[in-house]
């Protein structure tokens, strides 16, 4: 295994770990999604270069705007969240109350 390759798996492993463990703000665990999104989307980006392919893919491409659209909607529920509950704190939010 490759550095690059083993760069590529921690960040993506710290990034989930990070997502399991430390869930007390809406915008930290917000933040550990787009980290793990961004870590797949640079070991996509550098998948055809590894495999010597000529051609480029648009896998990536596709990938990051995915990644744009989850982000924006990601804000937009953290504000509709703070503005109604008043706080970004997760334990606050109560699925079965409206």
């Amino acid at each position: 295994m490759s550095y690059l390759h083993l760069s590529f798996y921690s960040a993506f492993t710290l990034s989930s770990l990070g997502l399991a463990f430390h869930r007390t703000h809406l915008i930290s665990a917000l933040l550990c999604l787009e980290s793990m999104m961004l870590s797949m989307y640079v070991a996509l980006a550098m998948w055809p270069i590894q495999m010597q392919s000529p051609s480029s893919t648009i896998l990536p491409i596709l990938m990051l705007t995915f990644s744009a659209c989850e982000a924006g909607a990601g804000l937009a529920l953290l504000v509709a969240s703070t503005r109604t509950h008043g706080s970004d704190l997760l334990h606050n939010f109560n699925l079965l109350r409206c």
